[in-house]
């Protein structure tokens, strides 16, 4: 029987963590209304030091919610939510889904061009957005059934004497100004849907009896790597269940007054999840950063110092070396949970040392709510793995073109997952639904699993460790190159930093493999040394062709590398020397 038939990683499950959970019939909206009613006086948000009780929250929302039901907005709508992290972004989630609408969450940094499509397809004829991102969004008012658009000045909730202060005509301050903020007169403003005029004060909002677990709450539309974005559709019934299960996964998490610190964007499924919806379960004190810089962030550490700091391995890098170079004390964070890419354990010792607290690696996807699978909090991790499944939650590895079956215990094969927290489907889109679920294989729990599309490694105790994305492998000569082993190599050698292995399409149809490589301040670029490192390590056909460097890798928001950028970058340098791939074939 396979590590996935036995649930082997139960046996790794600490004392605090039951096998299986209760979840009951509670949406989204109930976790809101319960957490409002528990801790009315209680912090609920906090911006640049502003801070709003759970009431406080609450009227904000009821008024959001009254302006958007004055609009138009009803129950089942798509209304779309374009901001970085802010207190009116959390308004307004919280209004959508009080209304029993359906929240579409967008990144504002998107160009007109990366929106058209989504925007076309969820079909939101209401758009909550930056005021700097009105202008993208009044481009797609022209071609989409966008018709509302309300722009957000994230000014008009920083403390007084900051907006006061932002008034001056000083150079520093009009920068730190134009950061946050652009005039948007054009459009109605965030203050005005929340204003007597136009919904009133709300008082006579009342959560929807008629929305329950499986109606959809989020969409959230995939990165689009491997072709056109869908929108993932999520269920309260699985955003409740992830929560539920994170909260469990954290020993003692929200026994007592819990701060969560909100740098991770509310627009991606990780951060919705563990930062947004997990502060409303646990009545957390949820402060905002609307963005990952560091001296926004050694504010909050010395002034509202978080227990609970979700993020990626850069974001906690960067505070270990902020905190450094600043002598800024950050103990007390007492646990934190990374995801997106790989941590390295070097990175773990540090903020362990500097905090006092724990920090593990998981991993999840976007259709997933998004998480599947941590490494134990009771110090069990293992380096180099995601972890075990999370409670009520499957997960096997199969054979890529035959997913109902098995591929032995400790062999690379598909991930596959099956629980609560798996998305409905995509939106408009049956034939890709379909195609990302098949039968459970022999031995495993019944039912339609997701195949998630990672290549990954069960080991026979139910540790899981990941290989790559399928559709990023690479082809050489007939053999499979994954891209992280080889990541992981290159990265032993001391003058490298950064590492990312892309396959560069030949003439036959084959691909290249090749390295883009950032170094450390002090080294200069040594190809030779380089490839000797990778053939000690590896065997001849995963060796890279060639080398190229890059000062800084090209990463999305929630600091994961974007190889699909980094292939791209390669072309067009060989493009512009006059080079083409087959000229890096003799090259070794």
């Amino acid at each position: 029987m396979s590590a996935s038939a036995n649930r082997t990683w139960l046996e790794h499950y600490p004392e605090w963590t039951d096998h299986h959970l209760d979840y009951g019939d509670s949406t989204l909206i109930d976790v809101y209304d319960q957490a409002v009613e528990q801790y009315p006086d209680r912090i609920a948000l906090r911006f640049f030091g502003r801070g709003w009780t759970y009431t406080e929250l609450d009227e904000q929302v009821r008024r959001a919610a009254a302006g958007l039901r004055a609009l138009g907005v009803r129950r089942g709508d798509h209304v779309a939510l374009v901001m970085p992290n802010c207190p009116q972004h959390v308004i307004a989630y919280w209004a959508v889904l009080r209304l029993g609408a359906i929240v579409i969450e967008h990144n504002p940094l998107y160009t007109a061009h990366e929106l058209r499509h989504p925007f076309n397809d969820h079909g939101a004829r209401v758009a909550v957005c930056w005021d700097k991102a009105v202008p993208v969004l009044e481009e797609l008012r022209r071609d989409t059934p966008l018709e509302t658009i309300i722009g957000v000045d994230m000014r008009r909730d920083l403390p007084w004497v900051m907006r006061t202060a932002l008034k001056l005509p000083i150079p520093a301050l009009k920068a730190s100004r134009d950061k946050l903020h652009a005039p948007a007169p054009q459009v109605m403003g965030f203050d005005a849907v929340l204003g007597d005029a136009v919904g009133g004060d709300g008082r006579d909002i009342e959560s929807p009896t008629d929305v329950g677990i499986d109606d959809v709450a989020v969409i959230m539309y995939t990165s689009g790597t491997t072709g056109t974005p869908k929108g993932a559709q999520l269920k309260h019934r699985g955003l409740v269940a992830n929560i539920i299960m994170g909260k469990a996964w954290v020993p003692g998490l929200g026994e007592e007054k819990e701060t969560v610190l909100g740098v991770l964007p509310l627009f991606h499924a990780y951060g919705l999840t563990i930062v947004n919806n997990l502060a409303m379960l646990i009545g957390a004190e949820l402060v905002l950063v609307p963005a990952a810089e560091m001296d926004l962030i050694m504010k909050v550490m010395k002034s509202h110092r978080p227990t609970w700091v979700p993020g990626v391995p850069t974001l906690y890098e960067k505070i270990i070396n902020a905190a450094e170079e600043k002598n800024i004390d950050i103990t007390g964070v007492k646990y934190s949970f990374c995801g997106a890419s790989t941590l390295p354990v070097s990175i773990v010792e540090k903020w362990e040392r500097l905090t006092g607290g724990r920090l593990v690696e998981g991993y999840g996807l976007t259709e997933t709510s998004p998480i599947i699978v941590g490494n134990p909090m009771d110090g069990n991790r293992r380096p180099g793995y995601v972890g075990i499944p999370f409670p009520d939650t499957d997960i096997a590895v199969v054979d890529p073109e035959n997913p109902t079956e098995h591929v032995p215990d400790g062999s690379e094969g598909e991930v596959i997952v099956r629980g609560p927290q798996v998305f409905a489907g995509y939106l408009n889109r049956p034939e890709d639904t379909e195609e990302s679920f098949t039968d459970g294989p022999d031995g495993a729990a019944e039912g339609r699993w997701y195949r998630t599309g990672d290549v990954g490694v069960l080991e026979e105790d139910g540790f899981l460790r990941l290989v790559a994305r399928i559709k990023e492998v690479i082809i050489t000569g007939g053999f499979n190159v994954y891209p992280a082993e080889v990541e992981s190599v290159l990265l032993e050698h001391p003058d490298i930093v950064d590492a990312t292995v892309v396959g560069l399409p030949r003439e036959d149809g084959s691909e290249l493999v090749i390295a883009a490589v950032s170094l450390a301040e002090y080294a200069n670029l040594d190809i030779d040394a380089y490839r000797q490192h990778a053939r000690a390590n590896l065997t001849g056909y995963k060796v890279p062709r060639a080398f190229f460097h890059l000062d800084e890798m090209p990463r999305d928001q929630m600091g994961k590398i974007r190889r699909r950028d980094v292939r791209d970058v390669l072309l067009e340098q060989l493009e512009e020397s006059g080079r083409s791939v087959e000229s890096l074939v003799k090259r070794r």
